[in-house]
């Protein structure tokens, strides 16, 4: 019989996400819980195991990289994976709601808006359409810290799309857990923990970087 939410410690959550990812880096997925008897099960209720908040890239499907099922995580993605209201709307209810006791933030490395974000500070940049200008504004922070040029316009080939892809995963943790007093409670409280972590797409690994709470 499978644990509920609540009877999962968060260091158990993230022990079955890591050995998922294990499996498919392996090429030896499982596919668990994809059957009409799960799909059945769930008709009227959903009780996942973790809340996942990644990048909307086509080549992070959460279900598969970490080789869960229907209705094991709760996931929100957005390009650049971007804090914004709705995401913390929807990561609040994963947690209050559905008692979750894992979020695991994933970025990943040539993302697009990281790579944009970056050509945006270029002298003689392109404008962008506004609301991609908006999205990518919180990750120009990350871009302008490594770059250090002060106000000046950024020299191609100064900073580094991964390392820019990391210190962004940081900021986006910190402003998680500092927008949300649910979320920074529930990891006082050792009941929820948070991991960020970076998607190597090549070799299909989810590699932990950043570890908030009880693991």
């Amino acid at each position: 019989m499978n644990e509920t939410p609540s009877q999962k410690t968060p260091a158990k959550a993230w022990e079955e996400m890591r050995r998922g990812n294990e499996r498919f880096v392996a090429g030896e997925p499982l596919h668990p819980r994809q059957d009409v008897e799960r799909r059945a099960s769930l008709a009227t209720a959903q009780t996942p195991d973790a809340a996942l908040f990644g990048c909307s890239d086509s080549r992070l499907a959460a279900e598969i990289i970490f080789d869960k099922g229907i209705g094991d995580l709760f996931v929100v993605r957005n390009a650049g994976q971007i804090i914004s209201e709705s995401v913390l709307g929807s990561l609040e209810y994963a947690v209050a709601v559905l008692n979750v006791p894992l979020i695991v933030v994933l970025g990943h490395d040539s993302c697009g808006a990281v790579l944009a974000a970056i050509e945006s500070q270029q002298e003689d940049a392109a404008p962008l359409p506004p609301h991609i200008d908006h999205l990518i504004s919180k990750i120009v922070p990350a871009v302008r810290r490594l770059a250090n040029v002060g106000d000046a316009p950024i020299p191609a080939g100064t900073v580094d799309s991964h390392d820019v892809g990391h210190e962004h995963l940081r900021d986006t943790i910190r402003e998680l857990i500092e927008a949300s007093e649910l979320i920074s409670d529930g990891i006082a409280a050792g009941t929820l923990a948070v991991v960020g972590a970076n998607y190597r797409l090549l070799e299909g690994r989810a590699v932990p970087d950043i570890l908030v709470g009880n693991l």
